[in-house]
């Protein structure tokens, strides 16, 4: 069964390279690359978006969270729609600007300063690599579980083998692929779900194997009403502010195509959000002494279903890791070549070097965040840690942008520092972080709150919104091959 799997995932990995080729064969610009070259029709962007929501955290994290939380599990789900139905409703306008990366944006609302181009670059291109060392270490996890190879070597096969078709299709690898493994991820789920329901006896027969506390209304009293919301509200505000979700913004059509893709995707993963529940709380009536809850999924898939099955469902969990982990890396170096690059050099890379460049890139970004992987999973989840915290600042940066047209960098900047400052606060105080769930609430309040006040007080920007734009654009043109 090991050798079986293997040699699975091997054909899967070849498939992919073998799509990732083929469909970015006649692609050559350097925007061709990282955004596929802003054209990607309304089913793309569905599928991209779907495949990136359905994640890592969603096969093992919200599994796993199910398997101790019961109807808990559900809550990645609620926050992860409503997060994606409101960037539909904000910020898919923003295509219109053409803007390519984030940190562009933010710095766009705050007259195009650079201090704040240059620190949300450096934030997100640190957090890219924690994104995808977290990827990289469940991905391996889950692998190595299922294969019995050591697990340093399930990260590395993990590693090379999303690496591989990103660097050679860009972007629209990552689309396209992304779509392949949505398909993929919806089937396999639900299967997983049906099966594991017969398993255990039925639907009675696996909700008398709960707790009392886990089967009340979303395990509210398990976990608690405050705690409930800062989970779904965590996961609501890394779609707002995670730059994978914006790539598809800044790729999309036209808005009309983003926002189309976003409310389907929204309400496909609403639906979907039982499913991981139920596939958890079927794990725990199973088997209620599992080591690491994280393995409720590979469980069900080798216990439960048949091998044929059993095989397909594991190449569902992989896809999920995939397809996030290649987002999150093309989003790392679209930053990487629009501001690190302009930070580090002075200049904007020509044309003609951007392809290489991004390539380039690619190895070296996925290459550290192996490093961190193979090295300790103690600094990776630090790492994740504090991309948590720092997500909340970034989010508070794009809602007041977008709405507050005073708003300035040094607000921006008051309102990444609070937001952390109030986030590790909650974080290093053990009674605080029980009562919250997570430090997402009070780290948005702060985060609000201190962008206003230090904007009032302070000089509004001197640039209007057309002299901001018309100066990114200036800036994205040294690059642009049209």
């Amino acid at each position: 069964m090991e050798s079986t799997f293997i040699i699975a995932f091997i054909i899967y990995a070849l498939a992919m390279i073998a799509l990732s080729w083929f469909v970015s064969r006649k692609h050559h610009s350097g925007e061709d690359f990282l955004l596929g070259g802003r054209s990607l029709p309304l089913l793309l962007t569905l599928g991209t978006t779907v495949a990136t929501m359905v994640g890592t955290g969603s096969s093992m994290g919200a599994v796993g969270f199910a398997y101790h939380n019961g109807w808990a599990g559900m809550l990645y789900g609620i926050g992860g729609s409503i997060g994606i139905l409101l960037l539909a409703w904000i910020f898919a306008p923003v295509r219109q600007y053409k803007f390519m990366t984030m940190s562009e944006e933010i710095a766009f609302y705050v007259g195009a300063h650079p201090v704040i181009k240059n620190v949300i670059a450096i934030v997100i291109y640190v957090a890219s690599i924690g994104w995808l060392g977290a990827h990289i270490i469940g991905g391996g996890m889950y692998l190595s579980w299922l294969t019995g190879l050591d697990i340093n070597t399930a990260k590395l096969f993990i590693a090379i083998s999303f690496t591989i078709y990103v660097v050679i299709g860009g972007y629209t690898a990552v689309v396209w692929t992304d779509s392949i493994q949505a398909l993929i991820l919806f089937t396999g789920f639900i299967l997983m779900a049906i099966f594991s329901v017969q398993h255990v006896g039925g639907w009675q027969a696996m909700i008398e194997a709960q707790p009392s506390a886990n089967i009340s209304w979303f395990a509210l009293d398990k976990i608690g009403v405050l705690p409930a919301v800062s989970l779904s509200l965590a996961i609501l505000v890394g779609i707002l502010a995670t730059p994978s979700f914006r790539q598809r913004i800044y790729s999309g059509k036209n808005v009309k195509s983003i926002r189309q893709s976003f409310i389907y995707s929204g309400l496909l993963y609403l639906g979907f959000s039982i499913i991981p529940a139920i596939i958890g709380m079927s794990a725990f009536a199973m088997n209620q002494e599992l080591a690491n809850a994280a393995y409720a999924f590979p469980h069900i898939a080798l216990n439960v279903m048949p091998l044929g099955l059993g095989v397909f469902i594991i190449i569902a969990g992989i896809s999920a890791t995939l397809s996030s982990a290649s987002s999150d890396a093309i989003a790392g170096v679209s930053v990487a070549l629009r501001d690190l690059y302009r930070l580090v050099m002075g200049k904007m890379p020509t044309p003609e070097r951007v392809v290489w460049l991004s390539r380039i890139s690619l190895v070296i970004t996925i290459s550290i965040s192996l490093g961190f992987a193979l090295l300790s999973n103690d600094i990776i989840s630090y790492i994740t840690k504090m991309i948590a915290i720092l997500m909340s600042g970034m989010c508070v940066c794009g809602l007041l942008g977008r709405f507050w047209h005073r708003y300035n960098w040094q607000g921006a900047m008051a309102s990444l520092l609070a937001s952390m400052s109030a986030a590790l606060t909650v974080s290093l105080q053990p009674a605080w972080s029980e009562y919250w769930g997570n430090p997402v609430i009070p780290a948005l309040i702060s985060g609000i709150i201190a962008g206003v006040i230090v904007t009032v007080l302070t000089r509004q920007s001197t640039l209007n919104t057309q002299q901001a734009l018309a100066k990114l654009n200036a800036e994205r043109a040294e690059m642009e091959s049209f």
